[in-house]
């Protein structure tokens, strides 16, 4: 059981729902990220999403966007985030941490050297958001020979037959979309999201976590009832643009964002 598997297990028993943040590795500046993932942490993050910094990034709306580009500035690559977490593991050895990103990093690096360098510096999961079950036969057994969770992406627009190959390929949890479009969209709809996350429990086990929308303590706490955890990025990241020329100021921006979603989650 790796860190993923063994904090759902916890939370479950606790009768808590996961709270999992995101940032994009590198933003604003790679110096600062450390110290950035241990502020979520204090802040109640359960697991931490780690975003990989890539030029194109189809599925984020302009807030992600313009932290990838922030951090390409400073020509922050995969080696640097692997770097990141084997700081982060100095001072914390139980937070999950999950890179998130898309595939073209990974294949120019080498998918048996990532998987070596990302296990050996404490990375428990991988989400690449432009790789699809189908496409995983050659990274998804090297993730799994090194204790990595493959981590997937369903939508609202999947098809059930589509959603059972996801299920059946996916570990760690399942990243529901909640809405068309990118990050940083509409807010969440509740019951729309209970109505599809239904059939997906009759397919799986997994943990149900929901992305996309999520703004605030009330979101969250909705979003909450109906699955098994919230997924909070552009939230936070606007945080971040918005100190990026103090940000010494972040750590504690962050903390009152996230904060007040694990107050809410918990009421």
């Amino acid at each position: 059981m790796n860190r993923i598997d063994q904090r759902f297990a916890d939370l479950k028993a606790q009768g808590r729902r996961a709270l999992i943040p995101y940032i994009t590795a590198g933003d604003p500046a790679p110096a600062h990220t450390v110290d950035f993932m241990h502020a979520l942490v204090r802040a109640g993050a359960d697991i931490i999403e780690l975003g990989v910094p890539f030029s194109d990034p189809m599925a984020d709306g302009p807030v992600i966007q313009k932290a990838c580009e922030r951090a390409l500035r400073h020509g922050v690559r995969l080696g640097h985030l692997f770097e990141m977490v084997r700081e982060f593991r100095r001072d914390d050895a139980e937070t999950p941490v999950v890179l998130m990103g898309y595939l073209n990093p990974v294949e120019r690096f080498g998918f048996e050297a990532f998987a070596d360098q990302a296990s050996e510096a404490g990375v428990d999961g991988v989400l690449l958001v432009d790789m699809p079950p189908e496409e995983a036969d050659l990274l998804g057994p090297v993730l799994e020979s090194r204790g990595l969770s493959s981590i997937f992406l369903v939508a609202p627009t999947t098809s059930r037959a589509r959603a059972a190959t996801i299920c059946a390929h996916g570990e760690g949890y399942l990243y529901y979309v909640s809405l068309k479009g990118v990050t940083g969209g509409a807010a969440a709809d509740a019951d729309d999201i209970a109505a599809h996350l239904a059939p997906l429990r009759e397919m799986t086990d997994l943990p149900l976590c929901v992305g996309f929308g999520i703004r605030d303590g009330a979101s969250a706490a909705a979003v909450g009832r109906v699955a098994d955890g919230v997924i909070v990025g552009s939230a936070l990241v606007s945080r971040i643009a918005e100190n990026a020329e103090r940000p010494e100021a972040i750590p504690a921006a962050l903390e009152a964002v996230l904060g007040e979603m694990r107050q809410a989650l918990d009421a």
